[in-house]
């Protein structure tokens, strides 16, 4: 599909859908995530999870896909296939919600590429992704930014964030011009964190960007930060600097800190 024909193919309605990552075990929450997934766990009055679903509702987002592993069934229990109208109070319509569950398939997470290649059929050519357990509030899935993504040649478009204390030295640059840098190690150029959010193409996760067989059919388990990389290297990843609310909520310390 040529970038015109991309950008065809989101005018009606001008989203698309979403992957959101639930399926990580949460050790750093231990003793929290015993009993719970870490996407459950309760931030200013709701599961952390929701917050990621309320934004997408609000943005016209009409499909969700949630990958799980550990304690899944809680997650799939706790949302079932609808979120909107039941738990929101605006007049939107419902957001349809279906799951990859890894650990019913594999016995465990698949890590992020591997959970991604493995959902990618019930997602289409552009998708948005997000983290389970970051916290955002402020972030908006705008159609806009679908639009300008589909437009590009580009294979990722991250959001990054400045560097929070247990991140210092950050994960990528950004250039002048809003690509994102894979900085060789010791370049003095200031390294932003990757916020866990992004818009993403297929083609990413297939040759020569990644060896995973469409849909991961064996369950490999591979990152995603290399294949950003790579991307990266031919000037195939943009990026932008989010500025508003967001933490990674990944001990219980920093979910206090949110409760307070």
């Amino acid at each position: 599909m040529s970038a015109a024909e991309a950008v065809g193919a989101f005018d009606i309605g001008g989203q698309v859908p979403a992957l959101l990552l639930a399926a990580g075990r949460g050790e750093r929450m231990r003793p929290l995530t015993d009993t719970m997934p870490k996407p459950l766990l309760q931030v200013q009055g709701q599961p952390l999870l929701q917050w990621h679903l309320q934004a997408l509702h609000s943005a016209g987002v009409e499909q969700v896909v949630i990958n799980t592993a550990w304690l899944g069934a809680q997650i799939s229990e706790h949302f079932s296939s609808l979120f909107g109208l039941q738990r929101l109070t605006d007049k939107g319509g419902q957001l349809s919600i279906s799951y990859s569950h890894e650990g019913v398939d594999f016995g465990g997470a698949l890590e992020t590429a591997g959970g991604i290649a493995r959902a990618l059929p019930q997602l289409g050519p552009i998708f948005w992704l997000a983290a389970g357990d970051v916290f955002a509030p402020d972030f908006v899935f705008e159609r806009a930014a679908v639009q300008a993504f589909a437009a590009s040649d580009r294979l990722a478009h991250l959001w990054l964030v400045p560097n929070p204390a247990h991140n210092a030295k950050g994960d990528f640059g950004l250039s002048a011009d809003g690509l994102a840098l894979n900085l060789a190690p010791g370049d003095p150029a200031p390294r932003y964190t990757y916020s866990t959010i992004a818009l993403l193409r297929a083609e990413l996760f297939a040759p020569p960007w990644c060896d995973i067989p469409a849909g991961n059919p064996m369950g490999a388990k591979a990152a995603l930060a290399p294949l950003l990389r790579r991307a990266m290297d031919q000037g195939r990843v943009s990026a932008a600097l989010y500025t508003g609310r967001w933490t990674d909520v990944g001990t219980p310390e920093r979910l206090a800190e949110l409760n307070r």
